[in-house]
């Protein structure tokens, strides 16, 4: 999962569900949630920072994420 450099301003990640959250706990269900992220093959835009990196990591065996 290649990222853009942290921090930078005005960068934003492309986050795109990949998988089924069926199966998994439901705290990534949730992280999922809190990403704005509901159906698969959904997309997302969100600001590349330190949380929301945090929110990726823990549900990237999940996600597709690319440097918009």
């Amino acid at each position: 999962m290649s990222m853009a450099k942290v921090g930078s301003t005005g960068a934003e990640l492309t986050v795109t569900l990949k998988r089924s959250p069926i199966g998994t706990p439901v705290s990534h269900r949730l992280v999922l949630r809190g990403l704005g992220l509901r159906k698969v093959r959904g997309t997302v835009t969100r600001p590349d920072t330190a949380q929301v990196r945090g929110l990726i990591r823990k549900v990237s065996y999940l996600l597709e994420v690319k440097p918009r």
